[in-house]
């Protein structure tokens, strides 16, 4: 076949210098591909080639996250518009799994989910162990109180770091805190007192306070109270609100309801609001245009304090829920919240130290220096008296924004941040101290 080549590019070449250029590339052509043809069978006779390593490419660190999950038996919410999700909290956090990971491309990271969920406490502190012992040190755990002290006792000692979304208690946070417990999610005082500073602000100052009969609501009922004292708020009047846990006011009941609030709430002292504490949502919203007086009514409903609202547009916010919800075709909750900036916190402390090793994350997370972006406006920070998550709250209406607290004027020496909840001087958490 190249002698005919030889003899066509010796004919053309007498034909003129354009038609000799085009037979000289045919030519080089030829020769190419019988070359590369010829190195494409040795090379099949001896089978496929390895990849040429990378003198610099590092490996891959792989970050496991733990999602203990205890299924509650809850009773159902008033409104069934308030229907929680079955995976309320869990969307979260595989929104913040996919952030670590857009990041972690970069940095040679991976970070994986593993959701282990519950009715039996135990089983889920045995799962828990099981997993740490298998070396899965961060555990972002969505349990009531009781569950999340026995679980942090279970991992004393070990290399385990737990991350609380699921219990606003105080006491887990203060005198029944321990070292390897971290706060995502804001306790009952910061959540009270980011509605004390907004009525302040108001200069709403007699507060009626009306209170459910179950230990939470209880505990809120004295979170509300602190609040008053720190922020110049009157209690003029207390009242508690039996009813039978679970009891729903169905076919017609709202007529019952609309003779037995405002006789419930006849009398009272003149007060500027009503507050309503009821943290299993059972019956605060009854409430709200109700009430015999007309007063506006905040609290468990009404006007709330939360970590997230689904109407929050501010700081990037509408990007930040549009992503939630292209994920979990749904709008944020705030669980769903907690838990995403819980997962963010162990990405942002491995991008941060670009290392998989549990005892140099854990370190870095509890420095003064470590911060996480939270869509909040502000950096968001660790206490270190508390472990709690310094962060600004959201007083907001059912579908609209109504101020984010702390509110103007509530001056702090170090961050106004630490007007929410128990400052240093107040707290009762010694697990935290560090010795001198």
């Amino acid at each position: 076949m190249t002698d005919n080549f030889l003899k066509l590019f010796i004919f053309n070449g007498r034909q003129g210098p354009f038609t000799f250029c085009i037979a000289l590339s045919i030519l080089c052509l030829s020769i190419f591909g019988t070359v590369t043809s010829a190195r494409a069978q040795d090379a099949a006779k001896e089978g496929p080639a390895a990849a040429p390593a990378k003198a610099d490419e590092k490996p891959t660190l792989t970050i496991p996250i733990i999602l203990l999950r205890q299924l509650r038996d809850k009773n159902p919410p008033l409104s069934l518009l308030d229907l929680p999700p079955p995976d309320e909290g869990v969307a979260g956090a595989r929104l913040a799994i996919a952030d670590n990971n857009t990041t972690g491309r970069f940095l040679n990271q991976s970070f994986k989910l593993e959701i282990i969920e519950n009715a039996d406490v135990a089983e889920l502190i045995k799962a828990a162990g099981e997993q740490v012992a298998a070396g899965s040190g961060f555990i972002v755990a969505d349990l009531d109180a009781g569950p999340l002290i026995q679980l942090a006792d279970a991992l004393a000692g070990k290399p385990a770091l737990i991350l609380n979304v699921g219990t606003p208690d105080d006491s887990v946070r203060e005198e029944n805190c321990r070292a390897n417990v971290i706060h995502l999610s804001p306790s009952r005082t910061m959540l009270a007192d980011a509605l004390g500073q907004y009525f302040a602000w108001k200069q709403w100052r007699n507060w009626f306070l009306i209170y459910g009969s179950q230990p939470e609501d209880k505990l809120l009922a004295d979170a509300y109270r602190r609040a008053a004292k720190r922020f110049g708020g009157k209690i003029v009047e207390e009242r508690e609100f039996k009813y039978e846990s679970g009891s729903r006011r169905a076919d017609g009941g709202f007529e019952q309801i609309q003779q037995q609030i405002p006789q419930f709430t006849q009398n009272a002292k003149d007060h500027d609001v009503v507050i309503v504490v009821d943290e299993s949502q059972q019956f605060a919203d009854y409430f709200p245009f109700r009430t015999w007086t007309p007063r506006p009514v905040a609290g468990s409903s009404g006007m709330t304090p939360t970590s997230w609202h689904p109407a929050l547009e501010l700081w990037g916010g509408t990007q930040f829920q549009n992503r939630f919800r292209r994920l979990a075709n749904r709008n944020m909750r705030p669980l769903d919240y907690d838990a995403w900036i819980a997962v963010r916190v162990i990405g942002e402390a491995a991008s941060r130290k670009q290392t998989d090793k549990f005892a140099d994350l854990n370190a870095y997370i509890h420095t003064p220096e470590f911060e996480v972006a939270a869509f909040k406006g502000v950096k968001t920070t660790l206490r270190s008296w508390n472990g709690q998550l310094r962060q600004p709250l959201i007083v907001t209406t059912p579908k609209l924004l109504v101020s984010i607290s702390p509110q103007p004027g509530f001056l702090h020496q170090f961050t106004e941040l630490d007007t929410l909840g128990i400052d240093k001087p107040e707290t009762k958490c010694l697990a935290y101290a560090k010795p001198q």
